[in-house]
């Protein structure tokens, strides 16, 4: 992580000036511990800040010019605050564009600015550095322009909503959500039909959440993704029968589906359906265990998530695989799964500290021995949302 005092540096020589005014903010990364493929079916998800993500410097301008630079990208971008169009030749910009163009579009009336980002998440890793850069943006510009108590559930809504609409990415509530929202030794329990959440101590003791990252490169993820979505749809029609007015699988209990599990008639909708229903339980079940201080029985909730992940939702990939295998071998590892979207990005594990390095060293080979690509591992701790620094 670069330190402020070179941050302030680098943001001089770009833009001039002195170090007067400008004010630096940051938000995290995410991942989420368990319940994938669960928010847009209106289910529970449990993610968690990370203590790395997106550093934003910002100095206001006294006109309306909005100049954007980033120490990870080449591209920059200069245009009026009244004339955000997205453009490919701004590339990641756009992602800052699209927010301060929604939050223009809610009535919050912003001012001119240049900023610099600094991004420590790996882009394509399915930590959510989109996400990052979306609320790190939205937080700063507001905070610039006076507002003191800034409601950071609906700047999630915003920011997604930026990236639905402007980005043209159908993503769910939850990156965002996670990385306004987080709280230090803390996951978010949230509920995506409702938005309803509640902060879960997270007290790992001796373990230590490390993240693996495959390397793979997802190419599959869009069309697989809405394909998914409307198999799971297709299981809401058909369980309709059983549960008139049903919206989404997450409104059902597991009894409730197994109940009528038959009405389905593909068997590969079936799947999908039934992923969907158990992964919630497990949500809720990895609450309870965290709360009964029970991580043995977390890290199994984490190996179910991966193995239905696999086999019903049919979402991970060889690599994935590999990764979980590799660490699930390695004594002190009570519990592995991939997280994210699926077909590449990282796993997430549970690993004893004194168990660190060696499993590092040798999930690592071994999984570059099989599948001939290198990984990067992260040791993490769960961090704060979005704020000034």
């Amino acid at each position: 992580m670069l330190n402020h005092s070179v941050l302030e540096q680098k943001f001089i020589e770009l833009y001039g000036g002195s170090s007067e005014g400008i004010r630096v903010f940051h938000a995290p990364g995410r991942v989420n511990l368990i319940g994938e493929h669960t928010d847009y079916n209106g289910g529970y998800v449990f993610p968690a800040a990370l203590t790395f993500g997106t550093t934003m410097l910002l100095r206001p301008r006294s006109d309306r010019t909005l100049r954007l630079a980033s120490l990870n990208f080449q591209a920059q971008a200069e245009a009026s605050l009244d004339q955000l169009d997205f453009d490919p030749a701004h590339d990641w910009a756009n992602y800052p564009k699209g927010v301060i163009v929604h939050l223009q579009q809610e009535g919050f009336v912003l001012g001119g600015a240049d900023v610099l980002f600094h991004g420590e998440i790996p882009n394509g890793a399915g930590l959510s550095s989109s996400a990052s850069i979306e609320v790190v943006t939205g937080y700063g510009f507001l905070a610039a322009a006076g507002h003191t108590d800034i409601d950071t559930v609906r700047l999630a809504l915003t920011a997604q909503r930026a990236e639905n609409q402007y980005m043209g990415v159908n993503c769910g509530i939850m990156d965002q959500f996670a990385v306004a929202n987080g709280r230090e030794n803390h996951a978010l329990l949230l509920m995506c039909d409702t938005l309803e959440y509640k902060r879960v101590p997270f007290d790992s003791g001796a373990y230590r959440i490390v993240i693996g990252n495959t390397n793979k490169r997802r190419g599959l993820v869009d069309s697989a993704y809405n394909e998914r979505r409307s198999q799971c749809e297709q299981a809401v029609q058909a369980l309709q029968a059983a549960h008139p007015g049903l919206r989404l699988l997450g409104e059902l209990t597991r009894s409730q589906y197994e109940a009528s599990e038959q009405l389905i008639a593909d068997p590969v909708v079936r799947k999908r359906a039934r992923h969907v229903v158990e992964e919630i339980d497990r949500v809720l079940k990895s609450v309870d265990a965290l709360q009964a201080g029970d991580l043995a029985a977390f890290g199994k909730l984490m190996i179910g998530s991966h193995e239905s992940l696999r086999d019903l939702y049919e979402v991970t990939c060889r690599e994935l695989d590999v990764m979980v295998e590799e660490a699930l071998r390695i004594p002190g590892v009570l519990g592995s799964r991939m997280t994210g979207a699926g077909f590449g990005g990282c796993t997430v594990s549970l690993v004893h500290e004194d168990q660190v390095e060696p499993f590092i060293q040798t999930v690592g080979a071994n999984y570059e021995q099989q599948t001939g690509l290198k990984a990067d591992f992260y040791v993490c701790t769960i961090g704060d949302g979005v704020k000034e620094m």
